[in-house]
């Protein structure tokens, strides 16, 4: 049987091959089984705010590269802050020397530290300013995030308290954003 017809079987609410979900699970409980229950739940709440937090990141690249290249054009990288655009550039030569490492390597703004797109944005304000309320209320939100985002990164534990100032914080960028 072809994939294509596989699906058009799974949407009649067919079963058809290996359910992924439940040997991912099963995989993913494997994995955790050696470690105590206290770690392995704490595991859990980071993972949640981790997967906030990559989402955000990304969400806010993708919000630069859609309006910078809105407002000036295909070329808006090489009219970034050559400290922004070294940086990256240094970042993606060295992952592509990393030729064992697999991933997305040619995306230069992935390259570019969480803490400077809010410089991007703020750096470009005259395409921005029009839907972010201030540029104090942007470095704001994005330093502490930036912190927040580090510690989640580093695989270090936050407090029930941070955890509701990062869902606060997405929660108005989306709102404003339009998300």
């Amino acid at each position: 049987m072809f994939e294509s017809e596989a699906t058009l079987f799974q949407t009649a609410g067919i079963k058809i091959g290996a359910d992924l979900d439940v040997n991912e699970t099963k995989s993913h409980t494997e994995s955790l089984a050696p470690y105590n229950i206290k770690l392995r739940n704490r595991s859990l709440e980071m993972a949640r705010l981790y997967s906030i937090i990559f989402c955000f990141e990304n969400n806010v690249r993708d919000y630069i590269r859609e309006t910078l290249t809105e407002n000036l054009g295909v070329d808006w990288w090489d009219k970034l802050p050559q400290k922004i655009k070294s940086h990256a550039e240094s970042r993606q030569a060295t992952a592509l020397k990393d030729s064992w490492l697999e991933g997305e390597k040619m995306d230069l703004l992935g390259f570019v530290d969480f803490g400077m797109l809010g410089g991007i944005i703020i750096e470009k304000w005259e395409y921005f300013g029009n839907v972010i309320p201030s540029q104090h209320w942007l470095k704001q939100r994005m330093d502490e995030l930036e912190k927040t985002r580090n510690f989640i990164a580093h695989n270090r534990m936050l407090l029930p308290s941070e955890f509701q100032r990062i869902y606060m914080y997405i929660a108005d960028w989306n709102r404003i954003i339009g998300q």
